[in-house]
């Protein structure tokens, strides 16, 4: 005791000791009561709790404080524990300070804490969050936790005293108990705080802080402990081989007693209330209360009768609308009154009813928004409501539109609203009465109610119904006239409507209806009316009772020994036992008798379905079975013997109803009876059930015409039955037992579970620290073929980031232990911010809604997909290979056509095409046309910033040459680091005039040297450039201050300015001996990071530029623009050769001037008339969102598109369909062709493999270009398999794909299988083979492995055509044979690229194509605006970033996580959420994937939050 710390200390001056509690005055301990309560409801927060109970305890703390500390301490153990002690003796609850009794009974606690011993703590990795996005700051972090005024002595005394009596534990497992209980002492192993001590309310365990915070357990350790997890998780489904059967007889249909006659019973409602308001006007019939619980008003029998009667004729004969009465009988009346105003509705509801209209009660909408709203109006609109009907002091407070009008919510009809107070009614005629007739199968009114998922029905309910239920009700509850009921349930629906309302007017009885707003301030209420009243009825809920247990110390001259009925509404809830055994144990000495607690249970459909009758009817004692949840949990009964651990206890709900027949019928497909010791839906027929859901005839004959039937499918009677969705069963003494409802019925994997005993689970692992008592919700969603289930609870907000995360794995552990069954999602969030019933409680289909919207936004959130996902199919097992020669015979004989495929020849040769080397042309071109110009340069103004003839080009590269040829070799490499223009094209052409091999390299940008100067750097030194060309501003650049943090500056190589050269022309031209010679080298870095150079030869270089001149037939007078990066593959192409070669002009956009001006490229596209031009992806995306909104801006600058005849996308991936698809639509108003856009593909060894030039009108017939590029649609999960499996668009797990353009001229193609390296048949994936004399030839390493990637260069097949030389592309696709026709006549080979092989992912055997991952994940919140995904030992890492508010960050969690198993069947292992533009992007607009990963392991993402899926 003696290592207390002060905040020990505050909080004991806090914590009124017994012996304080009792010095305090009466009306600050009601005071702190009510505040206790608001708390547990979750009505103010956790600091305004504090604060407000300082207050209140300020002025007597100093009278404790004059005790010395030490003292104090002492005097405190030394009085809890005698009370503990005599607490023990009594074996009575102190209940008055734990505030979830409602939830738990003892024995679950017990079972909980039990559970958890067995668990070893398993280190769970802990989610990293940034701080910003943590609610609650330090100040509220160092409040002193909210216990109650148990010590931490009393509650370990109780616990093993209570451990060591209790029988389970003896003998066997008895050791584990101990060693649990030492090491709580001892302090935890895994949270900074050991919050593993039992959940006895008020148990803290002294603790040795374990300072270090998360922060040590960094991305690595993360994983390893989230690897050792997953091993310890089964995977695979067992079906259990011991599963427990139903074993007993068919059960037999239960009967009531039958219904009585009753000589003067009236015949309809309305003519009982004709006969009081008659015979009885001064008597009275409801008394309505005000906050302070004062009695506003007494409506008597009299009142109601006239008040009713006027409100009838006002309603039928002074409302119109266009001299037709707006109202006939029949027609349905939304009654919209407040819950403290039963006075109001009782007399419209039987105005109503006078006038023959049906009345449809429904809640107060506050605001436009509130949760379920929306479904309301739906029922309103679908019953044909018209008119609502309401008080004014509630008309005053509905949100008005700016008419003045009530405002119309969203989803509601067109409603008048009546105001029915005395100034707005009119008395009738005195030769008017209402029509008063015997009761009818017509409608008397509507219930709603509200369905699991959230759609809200009408029930209704017939006059008949309504008379014989208020006769079944008087009958078993044993009414007699003039009684007075105490009333604390809704006046507007089910019991409270049922007692309250009906069966009081029917009995003449004396309603006191206590409003709910005065229970809020004071639990006590509705005990003091019955004492005050001497009532002899009370019909309550389990929270009633139990909120009285806060306040109950109070009130010492209370009886309730008047109560002969003490109706419990929500009897059939599993926890509404525990709610009962305390409250007896409290109250017995105040006069209650332990048989006047009668729980019952009903429902909308059937209504009061069964009670338990008062004790002067000589019925049978109470029942109660403890049952084994596991048996429960496969719908059996097995009365639970030896382990205590999973159990529910549960309580009857009494006898049938008189005059009903009922029976119990399997809950899924036809309702057979069910055996005796099985659990299923109570069905009941009666004549005081429902009748129909209004305008749902299929879903009424479900529900209310189900015909139950015997084994052998004889019905079991001829009259219909109602379901009740109550799941239970008869046990002895033909007492009904209630075990869950069909609404919370979750099945998973076959074993069913009740949301109710999971929530009490949760709650019984130290509910009060970490979360509000009964604002919890549990719920199933369905993922991936099977429910799953998500535990969301409101955080109390000084439960620390740790704490909490604690709490949530216990959570897991406990129902994982207890009920055999994983949870899928827990998730916390702050305080208040779950959506409300109406009365209190928690809009669970509301919550549902949110979490799969992704509107919830959590404060903490764990996953277990690993651990709960058990139905995933098999990993798949690699066959062993086919021999190559069956394949061959194979192929014969299927008639198989061999995938391969070639562009048309390369014809004859024209004048330019005898060169063979590039720089001779260009000398040509500046002798035969100096002045043709070859190359603009546009600025962000779209401005000529620079441009260049023949002439002028060759003359710059002279001077350049003429500076290298003193200072350098033949044969060196020379790194050329400038922007996008024409330096960059004269120092290339220079180089080679100087027999130099040029590297082009991309600037560093000076924003980011950190970065990109590295990459500099890195291609400088692979390259073995023994010189670098570049601008004066870049040279400048590589030797700054800020160049030296990046890289090691002094070991550049020499660096040469270029910006103001002498004007020499060089001696003589560099000729190179054989067109095999290297011309230059051609740097990226691949997507999955790694630098390659591939070196280019003269004849390559040639070879590539008259295909591209051949396949877009590109001549002098033609003009192309090109919005690319200039520095690899066929940008560079573009860029700096095939002007030269072919003598087109060249329009040149750099694509870093798209960031400033987004319409650069499209305006200079119409500017200049261009028919043909190439971008990239990036810039694609660039236009289409930051041009999206702004095509008619862009219409008004005279932009138009229509000249443009193909758009090709330069791509080394697969085509982005979705991105091309919405350019296409969004230009389309700027005269597009929807056919001008189509993709182009090329790679490392072969930069041009296919390009697409579309032609449009009269050059399409007799032109070279062919069709159209088609698309076809393939299965996924074939895909997955590497089959290609070919089905309709919109077929499920459909991908589409687009052809990636035509084959060039002189490029043959064929598809290798990977493995074998032999070739595949038409429609098989498999690689991308390419052999054309345009080849790159081979990879420029300094690492030399040139050995290792040889076979990438120069590969022969296996078998077949063993001869031709192919390079491998390292990308999958296949080849297929269209309907098509190209302009030769040959049927079309369209090439499809499904992916590169070294991104594609290897999961459970399976390939899976990273994008295919990424693009369902983007589909599945609006919020995520780009994604990445990469593995990481074994696990699926995916990274989302966020564009939106940091709050949203853990809603992306379980969404992302429940798309990638649906639509991939792979559990996510990490979800990363990042700012916008942490994924690294390359120049072509492709994810940097590996870069990331590494960012992501070297901990440099700055995540917003990192989730580690269990």
């Amino acid at each position: 005791m003696a290592e207390r710390s002060s905040t020990g200390l505050l909080t004991m001056m806090l914590e009124p000791t017994p012996a304080v509690a009792m010095t305090l005055p009466a009306e600050v301990r009601e005071k702190l009561a009510e505040l206790e309560l608001e708390l547990s409801e979750g009505d103010i927060t956790q600091k305004g709790y504090e604060k407000k109970r300082g207050k209140l305890l300020a002025p007597y703390i100093p009278q404790i404080q004059g005790v010395d500390p030490s003292l104090q301490i002492d005097n405190r153990i030394q009085a809890s524990s005698q009370v503990a002690l005599q607490g023990s003796k009594s074996n009575k609850s102190r209940a008055a300070n734990t505030r979830d009794e409602r939830f738990r009974s003892d024995l679950h606690t017990e079972a909980v804490q039990a559970a958890l011993a067995k668990y070893k703590e398993r280190k769970m990795p802990m989610p990293s969050k940034r701080r910003s996005v943590l609610v609650q700051s330090s100040v509220e972090a160092c409040t002193p936790p909210d216990t109650s005024s148990a010590s931490e002595d009393e509650g370990s005394l109780r616990r093993q005293g209570r451990l060591t009596t209790s029988t389970p534990y003896q003998g066997h497992s008895h050791p584990a108990v101990e060693h649990w209980f030492n090491r709580v002492i001892q302090g935890s192993s895994t949270s900074s705080s050991a919050s593993s001590t039992s959940s006895h309310p008020g148990g803290r365990s002294v603790t040795t802080t374990n300072t270090t915070a998360h922060a040590a357990l960094n991305v690595n350790a993360a994983a390893t402990a989230l690897a050792d997890l997953m091993a310890h998780t089964q995977l695979v489904q067992q079906p259990d081989p011991n599963q427990p059967k139903p074993e007993g007889q068919q059960m037999c249909p239960l009967e009531g007693e039958p219904l009585g006659v009753v000589t003067n019973w009236p015949p309809s409602l309305p003519a009982a209330l004709q006969r009081w308001g008659t015979t009885q006007p001064k008597s009275p019939c409801l008394t309505a209360l005000d906050n302070a619980g004062k009695p506003v008003y007494t409506l008597t029998y009299g009142k109601l009768w006239t008040r009713s009667q006027k409100l009838a004729y006002t309603l039928l004969n002074k409302l119109s609308s266009r001299n037709e009465p707006l109202l006939v009988p029949g027609d349905r009346v939304a009654l919209v009154f407040p819950n403290n105003d039963p006075v109001m509705f009782m007399v419209a509801f039987y105005g109503c009813l006078l006038a023959e209209l049906v009345p449809v009660p429904i809640e107060v909408p506050l605001t436009r928004k509130d949760a379920g709203s929306q479904q309301i109006g739906f029922l309103l609109g679908s019953c044909g409501v018209t008119l609502a009907l309401t008080t004014d002091a509630c008309q005053k407070g509905l949100p008005k539109a700016q008419t003045g009008e009530v405002a119309t919510f969203k989803g509601w009809p067109r409603l008048l609203w009546f105001v029915t107070d005395g100034k707005h009614v009119v008395k009738p005629p005195k030769d008017w009465h209402p029509p008063i007739r015997e009761a009818s199968n017509d409608i008397a009114y509507i219930e709603y109610k509200t369905s699991k998922e959230g759609s809200t029905m009408g029930i209704t309910v017939s006059h008949s119904a309504m008379l014989a239920h208020c006769h079944a009700l008087t009958q078993a509850c044993g009414y007699t006239e003039g009684e007075t009921i105490t009333n604390v349930l809704d006046f507007k629906r089910e019991a409270g409507l049922w007692h309250g309302v009906l069966t009081s007017v029917m009995n003449r009885m004396h309603v006191i209806s206590i409003p709910y707003s005065l229970m809020k301030v004071n639990p006590l209420s509705w005990i003091m009316k019955v004492h005050t009243y001497k009532a002899r009825v009370a019909v309550v809920k389990s929270r009633d009772m139990h909120w009285s247990l806060l306040a109950q110390r109070d009130q010492r001259d209370i009886s309730l020994s008047s109560l002969r009925m003490l109706i419990v509404a929500d009897g059939a809830n599993p926890w509404s036992i525990s709610s009962c055994d305390a409250f007896l144990n409290v109250f017995q000495s105040r006069g209650l008798r332990p048989e006047v607690i009668c729980p019952c249970a009903s429902s909308s459909e059937a209504m009061t379905v069964a009670i338990r009758r008062p004790p002067e009817m000589g019925v049978p004692p109470p029942g109660k079975a403890v049952l084994s949840m596991g048996g429960l949990s496969h719908g059996v009964i097995r009365v639970d013997t030896e382990e205590k651990l999973s159990v529910l206890t549960v309580q009857d709900v009494g006898q049938v109803m008189p005059g009903a027949l009922v029976c119990v019928v399997r809950a899924e497909g036809i309702p057979y009876l069910c055996q005796t010791d099985e659990v299923g839906e109570i069905c009941v027929s009666s004549g005081s059930t429902g009748v129909a859901y209004y305008g749902l005839p299929g879903m009424t004959k479900n529900i209310f015409e189900t015909v139950p039937v015997t084994p052998s499918g004889i019905p079991i009677s001829d009259r219909p039955f109602t379901r009740t969705s109550l799941l239970g069963f008869v046990g002895p003494d033909s007492l009904v037992f209630v075990v869950g409802k069909m609404d919370g019925l979750m099945v998973v994997s076959g074993r069913r579970h009740n949301a109710d005993d999971v929530v009490a689970t949760a709650l019984a692992v130290e509910p009060m620290k970490f979360v509000y008592r009964g604002r919890i919700a549990v719920f199933s969603v369905s993922v991936l073929h099977d429910e799953r289930i998500v535990v969301v609870a409101e955080q109390r907000p000084d439960a620390s980031e740790e704490d909490s995360f604690q709490w949530m794995s216990r959570v897991l552990q406990a129902i994982d232990s207890i009920h055999q069954v994983g949870v899928y999602c827990l998730a916390l969030v702050p305080a208040n911010t779950l959506p409300k019933a109406p009365l209190g409680g928690i809009h669970i289909s509301e919550t549902k809604q949110r979490f799969l919207e992704g509107a919830l936004h959590p404060c903490n959130v764990l996953m277990c997909p690993h651990t709960c996902v058990t139905n995933l199919p098999k990993p798949r097992q690699k066959q062993p290979e086919v021999g190559p020669a069956s394949m061959i015979v194979g192929n014969l004989v299927a008639g198989k056509r061999i995938a391969q495929a070639c562009g048309r020849d390369l014809g004859q040769l024209e004048d330019n095409d005898q060169f063979l080397y590039i720089q001779d042309v260009l000398q040509w071109r500046a002798q035969a046309t100096p002045d043709h110009p070859l190359f603009l340069v546009l600025n962000a103004k779209g401005t000529v910033s620079s441009s260049a003839s023949c002439l002028q080009l060759h003359k710059r590269a002279e001077r350049v040459a003429a500076a290298l040829m003193g200072r350098l070799n033949t044969g060196d490499h020379v790194a050329l680091v400038y922007p996008p223009g024409i330096d960059l094209i004269a120092t290339f052409y220079g180089c080679l005039y100087a027999g130099c091999v040029p590297v082009t390299v991309r600037p560093p940008h000076p924003q980011n040297l950190a970065t990109t100067l590295p990459t500099v750097k890195m291609i400088v030194e692979v390259s073995k450039s023994v010189c670098i060309l570049t601008t004066q501003a870049i040279t400048k650049l590589l030797k700054s201050k800020e160049a030296a943090a990046a890289v090691d500056i002094k070991s550049w190589p020499t660096v040469l300015d270029t910006d103001d050269l002498p004007r020499k022309k060089s001696p003589q031209m560099y000729k190179p001996p054989t067109p095999e010679m290297l011309a230059y080298l051609d740097f990226s870095v691949s997507t999955t990071g790694i630098l390659a150079g591939v070196k280019m030869s003269h004849a390559a270089t040639s070879a590539l530029c008259r295909s591209i001149k051949l396949q877009c037939e590109l001549y002098p007078s033609r003009q192309i623009a090109i919005c690319l990066d200039p520095y690899c593959g066929l940008g560079f192409a573009l860029w700096c050769l095939c002007s030269v070669y072919s003598g087109h002009q060249s329009i040149l956009v750099p694509p870093l001037e798209l960031e400033s001006n987004a319409s650069l490229w499209l305006a200079a596209v119409s500017q200049y008339k261009v028919r043909v031009t190439f971008c990239s992806y990036s810039v694609m995306e660039m236009c289409t969102k930051g041009l999206g909104s702004q095509t008619e801006a862009l219409r008004l600058r005279n932009v138009n598109l229509s000249c443009v005849r193909t758009c090709m996308v330069v791509a080394e991936e697969r085509p982005r369909i979705a991105l091309t698809q919405s350019f296409s639509k969004i230009f389309k108003d700027l005269g597009l062709s929807p056919r001008a856009v189509s993709t182009t593909f090329g790679c490392r060894v072969n930069v041009a493999i296919c390009l697409q030039p579309n032609r449009l009108g009269k050059l399409a017939e007799q032109g070279t270009a062919g069709p159209d590029p088609t698309t076809v649609y393939v299965d996924m999960r074939a895909l997955r398999h590497d089959r290609v499996r070919l089905v309709e668009r919109g077929s499920p797990h459909s991908l589409p794909l687009m052809e990636s353009g035509k084959i060039l001229p002189g490029v043959k193609v064929i598809i290798a299988n990977t493995e074998t390296k032999g070739p595949l048949g038409d429609s098989h994936l498999g690689e991308i083979w390419v052999s054309s004399p345009h080849n790159a030839t081979g990879y420029y390493t300094v690492y030399g492995e040139e050995a290792l990637h040889a076979d990438h260069f120069n590969t022969k097949l296996s078998f077949g055509d063993t001869q031709t030389v192919w390079a491998r592309t390292g990308y999958l696709g296949f080849l297929r044979r269209t309907e098509l026709t190209d302009a030769s006549g040959e049927r079309h080979d369209a090439l499809y690229v499904v992916g590169s092989l070294d991104e594609t992912l290897e999961l459970r055997g399976m390939r899976y194509h990273p994008i295919d991952i990424e693009t369902s994940v983007i589909r599945s919140h609006k919020s995520i605006a780009e994604c990445a995904v990469f593995t990481w030992t074994n696990l699926l890492v995916v990274v989302v970033e966020l564009e939106g508010s940091e709050q949203e960050a853990l809603d992306l969690v379980a969404l992302v996580t429940n798309v990638v198993l649906e639509e991939h069947y792979l559990i996510v292992g990490v979800v990363v959420v990042v700012d916008p533009g942490v994924i690294p992007i390359n120049s072509r607009g492709e994810k940097q994937r590996m870069h990331l990963r590494d960012g992501f392991l070297a901990d440099q993402l700055d995540p917003i939050y990192v989730a580690y899926n269990m």
